[in-house]
């Protein structure tokens, strides 16, 4: 070993002996290698397999195991979690089943599934009970159609059954909607939730009216207030995706899309965000790869831990995968 190396390690050794340093971990934990990945809001729309009455993919193509690969190839995506296309109701157990079938493949990287369901339906319980147990099906992903909804005792009896299977509630919703359901969230608190797409923030309400092209969908300071009530539970996380592709008109940058994914993850903390592609539906605003490159230009000065929390960590652990 040349002294200059000598050197190095010998600060390194002596500074992680200072009682409360992690500058060793970091220092062993940061690999020259890309951060590892995980996906944990992978669509596939397969309309070659099932017919175009399965999904609406926001841009035309067949968005399938073998294309969903190719968009991840220079990535290191090592895990994802498939989530629900919304296909039509008399269809949703046909696509649980293709969503296990993915699961069992080990020739792709799709280890867990949320599937689709009512949650309003008095038969919820019967339904969901058919993957009771299941290492695959890790929860389902509910659409509100209003606020008086979530305080529908079915439909909270419902989320709680969730929490009893230890399954999870993943939901995108209105910003306007935020405080209502982080009534839902409290009244459930032995169900894990997952707020969808950094709670639909739009990046214009951050930026100045000539960069942004257009109005915000809602006020900035509002935006922030509400989903700091929704993080105040402790059973809810925050998927930092969907802003990609939330609205039009202004350039999708680090600078512009950096000042609403870096509140979500200040307000939820490192340990409660999870990356997620959204692949087919980012198109509309992004390459996946584009995606991924961007988030990582916000978040490259936070400690490496942290980043891959964001990245792989958090979700490894939240769905047990």
């Amino acid at each position: 070993m040349n002294r200059k190396k000598f050197l190095t390690s010998a600060s390194v050794l002596a500074l992680a002996s200072i009682p409360g340093s992690s500058l060793l971990s970091e220092t062993i934990e940061n690999p020259s290698k890309p951060l590892p990945l995980v996906d944990t809001h992978q669509h596939l729309a397969d309309i070659a397999r099932f017919g175009k009455d399965w999904a609406s993919p926001p841009v035309p193509g067949n968005y399938d195991m073998k294309a969903y690969m190719k968009a991840t190839r220079n990535v290191n995506m090592v895990k994802a979690v498939y989530m629900e296309v919304a296909v039509p109701v008399a269809r949703r157990y046909e696509e649980a089943l293709y969503a296990i079938e993915m699961c069992k493949d080990k020739s792709n990287p799709t280890v867990a599934a949320v599937i689709s369901a009512d949650l309003r339906s008095p038969d919820f319980e019967t339904y969901i009970n058919q993957f009771k147990g299941s290492p695959y099906i890790k929860g389902i992903r509910h659409g509100f159609r209003s606020t008086a909804e979530m305080k529908d005792p079915q439909l909270i009896k419902n989320a709680k059954i969730l929490g009893d299977l230890n399954m999870s509630l993943d939901f995108t919703i209105s910003p306007a909607w935020l405080i209502s359901v982080s009534e839902l969230i409290k009244e459930c608190s032995n169900t894990r939730f997952l707020v969808n797409h950094c709670g639909n923030v739009d990046p214009r309400a951050f930026m100045d009216p000539v960069t942004a092209g257009g109005k915000a969908n809602h006020d900035a300071n509002e935006w922030i207030a509400a989903m700091k009530t929704v993080a105040n539970n402790k059973n809810v996380v925050c998927k930092i995706s969907g802003i990609i592709s939330i609205s039009s008109g202004y350039p999708k940058t680090a600078e512009t899309l950096g000042p609403g994914i870096n509140h979500c993850l200040d307000i939820f903390g490192p340990d409660r965000v999870m990356f997620a592609s959204d692949w087919p539906w980012c198109l509309k605003g992004s390459e996946l790869e584009n995606w991924v490159n961007i988030l990582k230009e916000i978040v490259k000065n936070r400690p490496y831990k942290e980043q891959k929390k964001l990245f792989h960590d958090n979700a490894i652990k939240f769905y047990t995968i």
